[in-house]
């Protein structure tokens, strides 16, 4: 079949049948492709979209499922370790003072600064500030001494029995002496809240 561009000539909209077959055959496909892509759009478009949603959900449930399956087969071991937490956590909440505690904990400081050869220039408690799970008691430290006294300070208030953090060191040289040291620092303890609340 030889193309002839005159077929395309004088066609009649309203009498297809009677076309040649060429331009039938382009009217055809054109036809096709129309419908094609509309189908694909109004009915395909959609269906792939939820295929890939729900592919996509497969994924995540598989990993779901693939957790869950580790924990319900370790869940003997898990309990033994969720076991051990609350024991640490417990012990923890022991290092923390009381409320009792809490006046001896300045008496502590003191005693470990003055056995370090520091002199006390400033030891005052800071507003408490409260935490979700405890409160945080800081106190304002100004010492003055030697640089190895610091150490030997910082070293035993690690070595208290209840739980102080240090922070925000300033360590300047004292003007009339070089080899003594002003420190200013800010310990923090922590109180546990449930016992606040109580």
């Amino acid at each position: 079949m030889k193309f002839d561009a005159s077929q395309f000539d004088n066609l009649d909209l309203e009498n297809i049948g009677q076309w040649p077959a060429a331009p039938k055959l382009v009217l055809g496909v054109f036809l096709a492709v129309i419908v094609g892509s509309l189908g694909y759009v109004g009915l395909i478009s959609d269906q792939m979209e939820k295929l890939d949603r729900v592919v996509a959900e497969e994924v995540v449930l598989k990993e779901s499922f693939r957790a869950k399956y580790h924990i319900a087969a370790n869940l003997s071991l898990f309990r033994d370790q969720m076991k051990e937490a609350e024991d640490s956590f417990a012990k923890q909440l022991k290092s923390l003072p009381n409320s009792h505690e809490i006046p001896g904990l300045l008496d502590d400081i003191t005693f470990v600064g003055t056995t370090s050869g520091l002199d006390f220039v400033k030891l005052e408690w800071q507003p408490e500030i409260s935490k979700e799970v405890y409160i945080e008691l800081p106190i304002d430290i100004e010492v003055i001494g030697s640089y190895h006294s610091f150490g030997q300070f910082v070293s035993k208030i690690a070595g208290l029995p209840r739980i102080v953090t240090l922070h925000d060191f300033k360590i300047k040289i004292e003007q009339n002496d070089n080899d003594t040291l002003n420190l200013k620092l800010q310990a923090k303890t922590y109180r546990y809240q449930q016992e606040a609340a109580q």
